[in-house]
């Protein structure tokens, strides 16, 4: 029997789609089966730059939003630069697969405003141009957009490397019936031959808003901090997932006492908390989040069928109620076994609350 969830939780679940396949096929599958729409959307990331002197691209790919008939969001499909093992990256782009790179992120967003996700390469960086009053260039298979006094402001090219068949399913924040919504989206998936990648994981994006208060937060990074390899044991985090580390030695060091907010924000700055760790603190660490107000839990194992995400997802949320007790969470025993143990008998202490 799986398990039931009682909070607000967004999934973001990677894929892959098997050769000839891809993020577009699933999402106009999904819509075709709730009689829905599916709309060209921009998704925002970075990659390792190869250029001298510049650490990295800013990019925008093109990801797809499934609306259902009455215009509720179903999900978004999204590439996952991570996702690498089994894609053969001398692979030229399939016709209409296409992407935006700059180096600033406000010239990033300005980008993603003007130009359509749904149009062609040709033509994608035309609507950027004309806010400079001049034309984008080509020089091969690159289109190439200056500014009037030469400085190069973005480059739209070819997505090669079969990088249409990665596919991150991103879902609104669910309120009920997850195990549903989730197979809702997976069973079609499955069908389709998408796989879990070997780099796969699942995040889990709850209301950040309970965990704002500083004791609460406290116990959040003692529980990753404390329980890091029961945690991974447990819930069979993947060692070969990307962008995963441990809390910063600074943040883990102010909660051995009992630190106030801002105590908290200072010690997250010292360790140049970012949100590639177990655990993804920033949102809360701050007043005025710049994206959404949510805790996000990175450790969770690639998975494509529903019923398995959601009982991990439930000893997760079970652990997280016990984080707003405002007892401090305990050091994990040092025997694995007994460690174990321990992490059940947590969750035990917050499913016995409710």
């Amino acid at each position: 029997m799986t398990a039931r969830l009682r909070r607000r939780i967004g999934f973001e679940i990677e894929l892959m789609a098997p050769p000839g396949v891809n993020r577009r096929t699933l999402a106009f599958d999904l819509a075709g089966r709730c009689g829905g729409t599916v709309r060209p959307v921009w998704h925002h990331d970075s990659e390792p730059s190869l250029v001298p002197g510049l650490g990295r691209f800013l990019h925008l790919t093109q990801a797809f939003e499934v609306r259902r008939p009455d215009g509720a969001l179903l999900c978004t499909l999204a590439d996952d630069v991570t996702l690498l093992a089994g894609l053969d990256t001398a692979a030229p782009a399939v016709p209409g697969w296409f992407r935006i790179l700059t180096d600033d992120r406000r010239l990033l967003a300005l980008l993603a405003a003007q130009c359509d996700p749904g149009g062609s390469l040709a033509a994608a960086l035309n609507p950027a141009a004309e806010l400079w009053g001049t034309t984008a260039q080509r020089h091969g298979l690159i289109h190439r957009l200056d500014a009037p006094g030469g400085a190069t402001i973005a480059l739209a090219s070819p997505l090669t490397g079969e990088r249409e068949r990665p596919c991150e399913v991103i879902t609104p924040p669910l309120a009920n019936d997850h195990h549903k919504a989730l197979a809702e989206l997976l069973e079609p998936a499955r069908e389709l031959g998408f796989t879990v990648p070997e780099e796969a994981a699942v995040h889990l994006h709850v209301d950040g808003g309970p965990f704002r208060r500083p004791e609460a937060l406290a116990n959040l990074v003692r529980l990753f901090a404390y329980w890091r390899e029961p945690l991974r044991a447990m819930l069979a985090t993947n060692p070969a997932c990307r962008r995963l580390a441990p809390l910063p030695a600074p943040l883990v060091a102010a909660v051995s006492g009992t630190p106030n907010t801002q105590e908290l924000r200072q010690a997250a700055k010292d360790g140049e908390l970012t949100k590639f760790f177990d655990v993804n603190l920033t949102q809360v660490l701050t007043d005025n989040p710049p994206l959404r107000d949510t805790v996000e839990i990175r450790i969770l194992p690639g998975g494509i069928d529903a019923g398995e995400i959601v009982d991990r997802a439930a000893l997760v949320e079970l652990l997280l109620e016990r984080c707003l007790d405002p007892e401090p969470i305990p050091f994990a025993p040092a025997e694995p076994a007994d460690a174990a143990g321990a992490l059940m008998e947590l969750a035990a202490e917050a499913l016995a609350q409710r």
